[in-house]
């Protein structure tokens, strides 16, 4: 190479070896030089997803180029919708704004929920803190011993809205088992509990043993619910003997669509930029999540807090929700049925 393209050459390696640092990195630590950087959760505060956001929260920052201050903003209703319409066509998208949607929200479009207006796979995944396979719970004063008990007689469980996985579960499995879960919505987060502590509600039929783990540990130790059923392909290690729903569904056509129904439980609880944000700040913000998720001092916090340590990254996230939406009709019209969108409970 001579003339012209070697001066370029030259100059543009010398330009990398002054600057050292990769492009997205000297961008993100431009643009958060001073600034903080807001951090909107589809939840109200002391559940599941508030402990485990505010968490990232609380560690994220040391890995971001100069080291923003993290604000966390709860904004719940409609069991994360409000906040996800909210992210997607409203937020800002220059990098200052990150956001957590209930992960029920991942299927809602591709189930034809009119009402959730936008599209998961053009969001800007940054990461998803943990996998969330939820269960079916009552108080430890129910006479509801088992699953099969459930089929027998009403059981009333409490939730916020008709969008969430404490409504959506129960009802899945009033279709599937023939269960005769009642959902009773209008609380709040914290009032789900109460619900239940002042015998308004039988149970909760939608969390995680994670989201009990993290805001009510007392629960789990002095034995207050008792776990009737649990998601996902295997028994997670803390519930080995608890059955698991897929072990009683047996048409092929039926496991694939609680595949596509459970990438939202493989996504657990993800984290996401609004759609357009610079590419170099969703570069450095996947690389400080990444960072994050085995930062000691993260590490140490989690397990002090009880809260699981089972990442995914961005890239894995956008790949699991491609794969869902790329499903043959007839599997996600039977997912639809069993998972119906948020539009048709109203």
């Amino acid at each position: 190479m001579t003339g012209r393209g070697a001066v370029l050459a030259f100059s543009v390696f010398a330009l990398l070896a002054l600057n050292g640092a990769p492009a997205h990195a000297q961008d993100a630590a431009a643009f958060y030089k001073g600034k903080s950087l807001r951090l909107v959760i589809a939840n109200g505060a002391g559940g599941g997803n508030d402990a485990y956001s505010r968490l990232l929260a609380r560690h994220i920052g040391d890995h971001i180029p100069s080291n923003p201050s993290i604000i966390v903003q709860n904004m719940e209703g409609a069991g994360g919708l409000r906040a996800a319409n909210w992210l997607y066509n409203v937020a800002p998208r220059d990098g200052s704004v990150l956001g957590t949607v209930n992960n029920a929200m991942v299927v809602e479009p591709l189930f034809g929920n009119k009402a959730a207006q936008f599209d998961p796979r053009k969001f800007e995944w940054i990461g998803a803190m943990g996998k969330q396979y939820v269960t079916c719970t009552v108080w430890h004063t129910s006479d509801i011993k088992t699953i099969d008990d459930a089929k027998t007689r009403m059981v009333r469980v409490s939730t916020t809205g008709m969008t969430g996985n404490s409504a959506l579960f129960p009802l899945m499995l009033n279709t599937l088992l023939g269960t005769q879960f009642k959902v009773i919505a209008g609380y709040s987060t914290t009032g789900m509990r109460m619900a239940l502590e002042q015998g308004e509600a039988e149970g909760i039929c939608g969390f995680s043993y994670d989201t009990f783990a993290a805001s009510n540990p007392e629960w789990i130790r002095d034995h207050k619910i008792r776990f009737l059923i649990q998601s996902g392909e295997k028994p997670i290690k803390e519930l080995p003997n608890v059955p698991v729903l897929l072990d009683s569904v047996h048409e092929p056509i039926a496991r694939e669509a609680l595949s596509v129904i459970g990438v939202r439980e493989e996504l657990g609880r993800p984290h996401m930029f609004p759609p357009g944000a610079p590419a170099s700040l969703v570069k450095a913000l996947r690389v400080a999540f990444d960072a994050t998720m085995t930062d000691p001092k993260y590490v140490a916090e989690a397990e002090k807090l009880r809260i699981s340590i089972d990442p995914t990254t961005g890239e894995e996230v956008q790949r699991l929700l491609e794969h869902a939406y790329g499903e043959p009709p007839e599997v996600i019209a039977l997912a639809t049925k069993l998972w119906p969108p948020a539009g048709d409970k109203d």
